[in-house]
């Protein structure tokens, strides 16, 4: 399994597969993002932190993804109902969304409709109204012959209804069918929110979203993030057109012009309207906010990043230094805006102790940039990073820059 999503990982970032084992070598042996990225590059393939954060995420999906199937797989398995057709299916799933949609028929739920219909036995009758083989005859007659009074099945017109409750949940229960639901409310669908509580305090801060709807494959995450905030002063609903819907669902089960096919017709309307549109639209909405979530964390960052590279020392030209041993103290130059002039790696301490090469970059550094400060990393060879400053400082330059 690991080789499997090291070859996916590797596919997916475009790094080579030996890179991708030893990253996940490292992360497994407990080693941070920033450690990996700054002490590990020649493991990595020199991948920046952010590459890692993301392959450390992806990492983790897909090993609750492989989990998750595990589980699925054993459940279903123990209930004596896996097939070869389903094991390829849960094997070729490639979200957890996916993996949940298989495993919906076999899933243990709470007492529903359908559930009491197959108590009084009428789940024979629902196979048979879905085949919609039957073209000549009645549906009374058909029902007529599934009426128990000791099961609580009093006429024909109740055999259909309990029928049509257990097709109703076979139709909502289609992985396919979901998926491709889902995709479309993805597209075609709209936010819309409306005011559930005009009186409380914090309503008028959402007053633009008093009357709102924007299109959920075009609505900015601000604009999710602040209706999410809005929970319980706003009412709101993932909009699709519902015959749009309905035809999609029809198009799923309803076959030729069987007896059976205006109750099909009518358990496809009430699987959608009371089983699958509801959830749906949560799983919509919570596609939506992570979408969100992803995008503020993004835009942070983006803010963030211009303060982080503000000018260390005003109206001062300053050289960074970040002291090592094996990997080599790292340079970058800045200028008086902060902008990044050099960069370089010199090797002046152990176990390489290339000092005279080191000595001519720093002076080709210091006379090309007019370096006035220079500021040493406190970490690991920062002493002895400083004692090589110190002792070379005057020689190499003729003049005095601070140490900072």
């Amino acid at each position: 399994m690991l080789k499997l999503i090291s070859r996916t990982l590797a596919e997916e970032f475009s790094i080579e597969q030996k890179y991708a084992q030893n990253i996940i070598s490292l992360i497994d042996e407990g080693n941070t993002i920033p450690f990996i990225a700054r002490y590990r590059k020649e493991l990595t393939g020199h991948q920046d932190d952010q590459l890692l954060r993301r392959f450390a995420d992806r990492l983790a999906y897909l090993r609750n993804l492989e989990k998750r199937k595990q589980e699925v797989a054993s459940s279903i398995a123990e209930q004596g109902k896996m097939t070869e057709e389903l094991q390829k299916k849960l094997g070729d799933a490639k979200t957890l969304t996916e993996v949940e949609d298989i495993y919906r028929p076999f899933k243990p739920k709470k007492r529903t409709r359908a559930m009491a219909a197959m108590e009084k036995g009428l789940k024979p009758l629902a196979d048979t109204i879905l085949e919609q083989e039957i073209k000549e005859g009645s549906v009374e007659e058909i029902a007529g012959g599934y009426v128990n009074e000791e099961k609580g099945v009093q006429s024909a017109r109740q055999a259909v209804e309990g029928a049509l409750d257990i097709i109703a949940e076979i139709i909502s229960d289609d992985a396919d069918l979901r998926k491709r639901l889902r995709s479309i409310t993805m597209l075609n669908g709209a936010v819309a929110s409306k005011m559930a509580d005009p009186d409380r305090e914090e309503a008028k801060t959402y007053l633009m979203y008093a009357d709102f709807k924007e299109d959920v494959s075009t609505i900015p995450s601000h604009r999710i993030l602040a209706i999410n905030r809005a929970e319980g002063i706003l009412k709101v609903k993932i909009e699709l057109d519902r015959e749009l819907a309905i035809r999609v669902v029809t198009s799923h089960f309803v076959r030729g012009d069987s007896i059976f096919r205006p109750l099909v017709e009518a358990a496809c309307r009430d699987s959608y309207d009371r089983l699958i549109q509801p959830s749906i639209e949560r799983e919509v909405r919570a596609a939506l906010t992570e979408r969100a979530s992803e995008q503020a964390i993004k835009m942070f960052e983006v803010n963030l990043r211009p303060l982080l590279l503000q000018p260390p020392v005003k109206d001062k030209v300053v050289l960074g230094l970040d002291p090592a041993y094996r990997t080599g103290c790292k340079i970058a130059v800045v200028d008086v805006t902060g902008k990044v002039l050099d960069t370089a790696v010199i090797y002046p301490t152990p176990p390489q102790n290339r000092t005279e090469e080191a000595n001519k970059v720093l002076k080709d550094l210091i006379y090309k940039h007019n370096v006035d400060v220079i500021a040493i990393g406190n970490g690991t060879a920062s002493k002895e990073a400083e004692i090589f400053w110190r002792a070379r400082l005057r020689s190499l330059t003729g003049r005095l820059c601070t140490p900072w």
